[in-house]
């Protein structure tokens, strides 16, 4: 293949990714609008973030909420230009317009006054569209790109930082709407949380395994006979007795996790098991393949 060829290939593969983005991006703002207007604002119930803040600010002010998204946003977004890739930059800003102009589309509609039945189905809604957003390399939030750069600089975490914040907002909440309406919000928040990590990772969770024991190829054999998963073998050699030892490594479905366990456990009650959760995989032989799990 020529460089020519290649870099037509290679530009090609760009645009497809870069629509897929803009599309689920699209869809995800828009879905993220309707849940802040038909649901969580007729209540007084915030958002975290700088949503929230423009929720608070939008109230005590009458000002457009979605003009508030953009302008809150737009420091944010050219503090991180040096910071993050240009291309993460462009979908943030793209998210934040779509969403400004959803949020004036669906003004006014509002789907329920039952403020239980808006705090969960508000954030399940809510987590829904962050999430299409952040899995296409898109954020809402400006405070996001803000954690990462505090994190580094002071060395908060990336999650302590964004938890501070929200304090600060849903007391602030509690202030400006009831201390009722921040509690209902901080529900909301921790739903939508939630739904954001199952539409991140999916719904059918994988497990990635190690292995370490005396009978590692007995164990292998059994779990390919008997779960008709594949297994890699690798090298590996013990701290204390400076012993070659085989280890074991599969990907397997949470589902044939205790099957697994108990097979290995017949062969050798002993063996070291090491599980840890999968998000993401790309290729491999095995009968399984799990892409953006």
């Amino acid at each position: 293949m020529s460089p020519a060829q290649a870099k037509k290939i290679s530009r090609r593969i760009f645009v497809k990714k870069l629509i897929r983005h803009l599309f689920f991006i699209t869809i995800g703002a828009i879905i993220a609008a309707f849940a802040l207007e038909a649901f969580l604002v007729p209540n007084d119930i915030i958002d975290g973030g700088i949503i929230g803040i423009s929720m608070i600010i939008s109230h005590l002010t009458k000002w457009n909420l979605g003009l508030l998204v953009i302008i809150l946003n737009i420091p944010f977004i050219l503090m991180a230009l040096s910071k993050m890739g240009k291309m993460f930059i462009a979908q943030t800003a793209y998210a934040s317009i779509i969403l400004a102009v959803a949020l004036n589309f669906f003004y006014g509609y509002k789907v329920t006054g039952d403020v239980t039945l808006a705090t969960v189905f508000g954030g399940i809604i809510l987590g829904v569209g962050v999430g299409l957003i952040l899995k296409n390399e898109g954020s809402l939030d400006g405070t996001e790109i803000l954690s990462l750069m505090v994190s580094k600089k002071f060395g908060f975490s990336v999650g302590e930082f964004i938890m501070g914040l929200n304090i600060f907002i849903y007391l602030a909440a509690g202030k400006v709407f009831s201390w009722e309406s921040a509690m209902y919000s901080i529900l909301t928040y921790f739903v939508a949380s939630k739904v954001i990590d199952v539409v991140m990772e999916g719904l059918n969770s994988s497990k990635s395994v190690r292995i370490i024991s005396d009978d590692a190829g007995i164990i292998g054999e059994a779990l390919i006979e008997r779960l008709d998963i594949s297994v890699t073998y690798l090298k590996g050699i013990g701290g204390y007795s400076g012993q070659d030892k085989d280890i074991i490594y599969c990907v397997i479905s949470r589902l044939e996790l205790p099957k697994m366990i108990e097979i290995i456990k017949e062969i050798d009650p002993r063996a070291f098991v090491s599980v840890v959760d999968v998000h993401e995989t790309y290729g491999g032989r095995g009968r399984k393949r799990i892409d953006k799990i």
